[in-house]
């Protein structure tokens, strides 16, 4: 049997530029055992730039020019922190990210740069650069939807005419154009004339910016920009509603400012092994390099050229070995396109033209992106010849992996079988309620408190966000019941690694935790720690009561169901696992599982009856107040909120572990949309509070939940009867 390999190192990839997506690419095919990689990025795609004049213009859609994060990080074994890196201590050797801190042994820089244009008065309130990819292609199709609506002019100012300005300038008068407006597009450079091409590929450049009617100002400079357009040097005012600026490249505020070796413009200096200088334990690729033997423009060519030996001395600095050099070539082709669906292209002094070259780059674009569009199937080790019986069966598909978060529960038929063994013994009479899955309630010298445990493996590599999402889900119950949280004890299982790693961890997670826990009032006071096969969190928490608790058992007929938040988290978790939900997607829902919900039940303080929405479902959760309390419910499918993509992958047949189970314990009546219907049985890791509210405290409990940054759904009500049926 080989034994579980313990972690000893830890690799940050910060930022998801074009070379860091190739070597987690490189990495998930052949990783190096005994390492955690980490990616941080501020959000969970990555645009490829190649492809951004082409979405400009209208021949690619959004999610055609974005590489998926969440995906690629899950194929390399990586975790992935969305959110931005503000500042690193190169000494330390630490990253400090959205105001927490990663430590590394090995570290590379990819974060690209932007186009925002600091020293040119209002462009900061009034105009976009033209990096960061994602900022400015949102800014654009925001504009492009106002222009054809007639809201706002089909004027736009580019300021910049080297070969992205005038490509951008092309792209926007195209697609303006296919909107149905007439537009208005001034291509501004302060050089005299346009720069970044040779004399015949210039020529072929000017003729496609007259044939899409882009003025072009050289030897014009800008002064200010306002917010209908720009102020010129001499006092002219060229009117704009867009404007956007390509001229030039600025390094990222923290990183010129840090105390990593920079050039005068911030970009980080690298030797020929791509390793900072100085720092051979950190290195740093693509336009936020410079490379100082061998410097070169910014274009993404070379930080492709560049992965194979990030990647090979990435792992010779980690386990030991000899790096390698980059050679990048001196000159590259250059293929711009030219609004529509035609390009040129230039090397040297010769140039070419027509549509055949756009649909030569179209190809290379598109195989770029199918490297990340279609991962390598990693084919799971095979079961064992001969196995026990029924192991086979109870793995079902061998592709469905054990599902993390409350999607691994035991079933609830398992769960109440054993707890209502343990109904049968005498109860104390400081002990208020019986066994059962919600929190307990306890009279301590005629104070009543509310105790309640949880615990969840991981469904992200993100320790710190886990840590979030599973104290929220901890405290669920505590809130479910109207009491205020108090304490918290804690319990860690870690996946067996080095000290070094293992203080890593649990300063991430303990500082999660009292996050949340401080932030609701309460306070971690202490716990238990132990190495295993993977990441569990538990917490049993305690919280009081100053008032009658809120149970399952007050329900009434004519009472409204609220849900404060969708359903669908074991459905996007299990797609995640398999690879085939968007990392968009699943962002999102991790986002909003990690806010507490303390406010949010406090706006609910008059339900008559309430619970979490957990593992078992929201037709799980809501059986069980109709049984305690003597009634039934009706459930308006489509009114029910699903999180984005949910539905989707549930009408796919993805399902998470507990899901069948879930739907033989608490069948709903009736028929509707197929996928929707699932999602009523998919087991939810902090959901929302489900409340039974009387008809006329349903206004005020909408507006306390919108008060407190949440949104509210009335989804049914509770009638006469029994059983959870559809309306």
């Amino acid at each position: 049997m080989t034994p579980d390999i313990p972690l000893t190192r830890d690799l940050v990839l910060i930022g998801g530029g074009h070379s860091h997506a190739l070597v987690l690419r490189m990495w998930g095919m052949k990783p190096l055992p005994g390492v955690r990689l980490t990616l941080v990025n501020p959000g969970p795609t990555a645009p490829y730039s190649g492809m951004l004049p082409g979405h400009i213009a209208g021949h690619y859609t959004r999610e055609e020019l974005d590489i998926d994060l969440v995906r690629l990080a899950r194929f390399a074994g990586a975790r992935l922190i969305l959110d931005a890196a503000e500042a690193i201590d190169p000494q330390a050797r630490r990253i400090r990210v959205g105001g927490r801190e990663i430590a590394y042994d090995v570290a590379s820089i990819d974060i690209g740069i932007h186009a925002r244009m600091p020293d040119i008065e209002g462009f900061s309130d009034h105009a976009v650069g033209a990096k960061p990819l994602d900022h400015y292609a949102s800014a654009w199709e925001r504009f492009v939807e106002r222009a054809a609506a007639g809201e706002v002019a089909p004027e736009v100012a580019v300021i910049g005419g080297g070969v992205a300005g005038c490509e951008l300038a092309m792209a926007m008068s195209h697609r303006l154009r296919t909107a149905g407006c007439t537009p208005k597009v001034t291509l501004i450079e302060a050089d005299a004339a346009l720069t970044g091409f040779s004399g015949r590929a210039l020529s072929r450049v000017r003729r496609a910016l007259g044939r899409l009617d882009v003025t072009v100002k050289t030897g014009t400079v800008v002064e200010r920009v306002t917010a209908d357009g720009v102020q010129l040097a001499g006092g002219t005012h060229l009117r704009a509603d867009f404007t956007v600026g390509a001229a030039g490249a600025f390094a990222h505020g923290w990183l010129a400012d840090s105390p990593l070796p920079t050039t005068e413009a911030g970009f980080v200096r690298v030797g020929p092994t791509l390793q900072v200088e100085g720092h051979p334990e950190l290195f740093a690729v693509g336009d936020c390099a410079h490379l100082v033997e061998t410097p070169r423009p910014k274009a993404g060519v070379f930080a492709v050229r560049a992965a194979p030996v990030l990647l090979h001395n990435l792992k010779a600095q980690l386990a030991g070995g000899t790096n390698r050099t980059f050679r990048p070539q001196k000159d590259f082709l250059k293929l711009v396109s030219l609004g529509g669906k035609s390009a040129i292209a230039t090397k040297w002094s010769l140039a070419a033209s027509g549509p055949l070259l756009w649909q030569w780059k179209n190809r290379i674009d598109q195989k770029f992106m199918d490297r990340f569009r279609h991962l390598p199937e990693m084919k799971p080790e095979p079961l064992p010849d001969p196995v026990a019986e029924g192991v086979r069966a109870e793995l079902g598909d061998a592709a469905q992996m054990l599902c993390a978060g409350c999607g691994s529960k035991v079933g609830p038929g398992v769960l109440g079988a054993a707890l209502e063994r343990l109904g049968h013994r005498d109860m104390r009479d400081d002990v208020l309620t019986g066994p059962g899955d919600d929190a307990a309630v306890l009279d301590i010298g005629g104070v009543r408190q509310v105790l309640t445990t949880d615990h969840l493996r991981a469904f992200t590599e993100d320790v710190g966000l886990f840590a979030r999402i599973a104290t929220v889900h901890a405290l669920g119950d505590v809130w479910a019941m109207g009491a205020e949280p108090q304490a918290a004890l804690v319990s860690v299982t870690l996946p067996r690694q080095s000290e070094a790693l293992q203080a890593r961890a649990m300063e991430e997670i303990l500082g999660a935790v009292d996050d949340v826990v401080s932030g609701e009032g309460a306070q971690v006071v202490g716990g238990h720690s132990t190495m295993g096969r993977e990441t569990v969190l538990g917490l049993t928490v305690t919280g009081l009561l100053d008032r009658d608790p809120i149970t399952v058992e007050g329900a009434k007929p004519g009472d409204v169901l609220i849900l404060t938040r969708p359903i669908g988290t074991g459905t996007l978790l299990a797609g995640e696992m398999q690879g085939v939900a968007r990392g968009r997607d699943v962002a999102d829902m991790l986002e909003r599982m990690a806010r507490p919900q303390g406010a949010v039940a406090a706006a609910l303080g008059a339900a008559h009856a309430m619970t979490d929405v957990t593992g078992f479902g929201l037709a799980g959760h809501l059986a069980a107040i109709c049984r305690a309390s003597g009634v039934g419910a009706e459930l308006v499918l489509d009114d029910v909120p699903l999180y984005p993509g949910a539905r989707d992958l549930a009408a796919r047949g993805i399902r998470s572990t507990i899901h069948a189970a879930n739907a033989a314990a608490a069948p709903v009546a009736g028929q509707g949309d197929g996928a929707a219907y699932a999602l009523l049985h998919d087991p939810q890791t902090a959901g929302g509070l489900l409340a039974a509210v009387a008809p006329g405290d349903v206004a005020a409990c909408l507006s306390g939940i919108a008060a407190a940054g949440e949104t509210g759904a009335v989804i049914g009500k509770i009638v006469a009867g029994h059983g959870v049926r559809l309306a």
